[in-house]
C-alpha cells in the first residue's frame, strides 16, 4: 500500500549547521507515531519541512504518492495535512468556537455545528462561549488541537501536546488522539513525555543530531543503546 507519508533523504541546513540529516520515514494509515529526540536534535524542523514552513535542501516529502515538498503550506494543509506547534497559536480576543470557526468555508451552518461537536469531543463544551484568552493552557491548546481537526485532515502532526498539560486534560486529548487513530487517521507527535510516547505510539523514530537513529516499537526503542547513549551520554 502507499503510505500516507513518506520522508525521503530529507536535508534542511541553516548556515553551516546540518538540523535534519538525510531522515527518512515511512508512515502507514491508522497508526500513531513518535518523533523523540533531544532538545536540539531536528524533531520540529522535520516538521517544519512536512508541512511546508520550512523548504528542505535534499530529498523528497511525499504524501499519499504526491510530492509535496516545495508547496506552500495552506497547499499541504488543504491536501490533508494537520498540525500544532510548540507554543500554542490561537486567538485570545475570539471564543473558543470563533478560534475554530476562524479555518472553515462554506456552510456556516454545517461549520458552527462541527466546531461545536469538536469542542464537545476534548470536553470544552461548555467552555464553547468563552473567549480562548480566558482559558487555562491547557484548555487553550485542546482548543487548537480541536480547530486543527475542523478540516478533517488524514495525517495530523502534533508537536509537543502534552507539555504544560495537566494530567486530566492530557487524559482527554490522548483519547481524542486514539479516537482519530480508530477513524483511520494517521497521526505523528514529538513529545518529551517519556510516559506518553510509549504508551501511545505504535512506532517510534529517534532523532539525535538531525539524524534518525533508531526506528522500532517502543519495547524495542527503551533498549537501544544509541537512544540511551543520546539522552544520557556514557
Amino acid at each position: 500500500m502507499t503510505p500516507v507519508l513518506e520522508v525521503d533523504g530529507l536535508v534542511k541546513s541553516f548556515g553551516g549547521v546540518t538540523a535534519v540529516d538525510r531522515v527518512s520515514l515511512r508512515l502507514e494509515a491508522g497508526a500513531i507515531y513518535g518523533l523523540i529526540g533531544p532538545n536540539g536534535s531536528g524533531k520540529t524542523t522535520l516538521f517544519n519541512c512536512i508541512t511546508g514552513v520550512e523548504r528542505a535542501d535534499a530529498g523528497r516529502v511525499l504524501l499519499d504518492g504526491r510530492r509535496v515538498d516545495g508547496l506552500p503550506p495552506w497547499r499541504i494543509a488543504r491536501l490533508g495535512v494537520g498540525r500544532t506547534f510548540q507554543t500554542i497559536r490561537i486567538f485570545p480576543e475570539l471564543t473558543a468556537v470563533e478560534n475554530l470557526l476562524v479555518v472553515t468555508e462554506g456552510d456556516w451552518e454545517a461549520a458552527c455545528a462541527r466546531a461545536r461537536e469538536l469542542l464537545a469531543t476534548v470536553k470544552l463544551e461548555r467552555l464553547a462561549d468563552e473567549y480562548a484568552g480566558n482559558l487555562s493552557y491547557g484548555q487553550q491548546k485542546l482548543v487548537e488541537f480541536a480547530r486543527m481537526l475542523m478540516r478533517d485532515p488524514g495525517l495530523v502532526l502534533l508537536d509537543e501536546p502534552a507539555a504544560g498539560v495537566n494530567r486530566t486534560l492530557l487524559n482527554d486529548l490522548l483519547d481524542a488522539v486514539r479516537a482519530l487513530r480508530d477513524r483511520g487517521r494517521t497521526v505523528l507527535l514529538v513529545e518529551h513525555d517519556m510516559k506518553v510516547v510509549m504508551g501511545l505510539c505504535e512506532t517510534v523514530f529517534v532523532l539525535d543530531h538531525g539524524e534518525k537513529i533508531a526506528e522500532g516499537p517502543p519495547g524495542f526503542i527503551q533498549g537501544d543503546e544509541r537512544v540511551i547513549e543520546a539522552y544520557f551520554g556514557r
